[in-house]
């Protein structure tokens, strides 16, 4: 068993895909780096933080995109973007099976601010054009970062999400929470409260995300050839469902005195008598749990 969270970006490539069929397109030898973090004083990446090209999957012909999480937590700044930009237009093109997107990252760089913004919003109409023409999009979040803010966005707007037990999904990551509302609101060092709310077990419960595997990238690679070729359909109906998938959340929780913490309640709702403890469950134990 190879750690998918321990992995750099370009490990994760070379493990996940077919051997040696990873070709990258502007890679740090061309030194593509953002034009704004100079002018801060903040280093650079040759490749801003990103990984994209084109490989085989099982044989199949599959446009990838790594996020590099160990520089600048992955965050999306205004060439890292435009590199996932560019890779989706690209997909309209040549039609590969399936794009896939290695998604590690806090968020959009603030150093770079609207600029990241932008970008976020660029990657996301890109991605929604991709699905609209019948390219499946698979999102694969398992890097000790996560996936939060606009990339959290980005990820729930594909086709399938894998998600490994010690992933994470959420808009605001838990630092950000904490930093704007109070240790009282959300506390970032408690992890059993962390993985039991944006965990990916916890995605799973809720119906956030199609698969759910161990921390492997041999279980990644499973995941993500299973997922090849099955586009959902970008439709008002896909969306309306989508849509009513809170509702169904909402409606799967039990009477609380409106101070209970949601997330302990339903797991407690589906057995789980001591929510501290999901962390500590494992796969296997949590696969036959669904919420919704």
């Amino acid at each position: 068993m190879i750690s998918f969270a321990e992995c750099t970006a370009r490990e994760r490539l070379a493990l996940l895909l077919d051997a040696g069929s990873f070709h990258e397109w502007l890679p740090p030898s061309e030194r593509v780096t953002s034009p704004h973090l100079a002018q801060l004083g903040v280093p650079s990446a040759f490749d801003d933080g990103v990984a994209i090209g084109r490989a085989r999957l099982d044989g199949q012909g599959v446009f990838v995109a790594a996020q590099e999480g160990a520089f600048m937590g992955g965050g999306v700044g205004e060439v890292h973007g435009a590199k996932l930009v560019g890779l989706l237009q690209r997909a309209l093109r040549e039609r590969p099976k399936a794009v896939l997107l290695l998604a590690e990252s806090g968020g959009v760089r603030l150093h770079e601010a609207n600029a990241g913004l932008i970008a976020v919003s660029e990657v996301m109409r890109a991605l929604l054009d991709v699905r609209a023409a019948g390219i499946p999009v698979i999102v694969l979040i398992g890097g000790t970062n996560g996936c939060f803010g606009g990339m959290g966005i980005v990820a729930r707007c594909a086709d399938h999400i894998v998600m490994s037990d010690v992933g994470r999904l959420a808009m605001s990551g838990p630092e950000v929470i904490e930093a704007s509302h109070g240790v009282e609101e959300f506390d970032s060092r408690d992890r059993a409260l962390v993985w039991r709310t944006t965990g990916g077990k916890h995605r799973w419960l809720t119906g956030d995300c199609d698969a759910l595997v161990e921390d492997d990238v041999a279980a990644f690679r499973e995941a993500a050839i299973a997922a090849l070729g099955k586009s959902v359909p970008l439709t008002l109906e896909t969306l309306e469902a989508e849509h009513a998938l809170l509702s169904r959340r909402l409606n799967a929780l039990p009477e609380g005195d409106g101070g209970d913490d949601q997330s302990e309640l339903l797991w407690r709702a589906l057995g789980v008598a001591d929510a501290a403890q999901v962390p500590e469950l494992s796969v296997d134990a949590v696969r036959p749990l669904r919420a919704v």
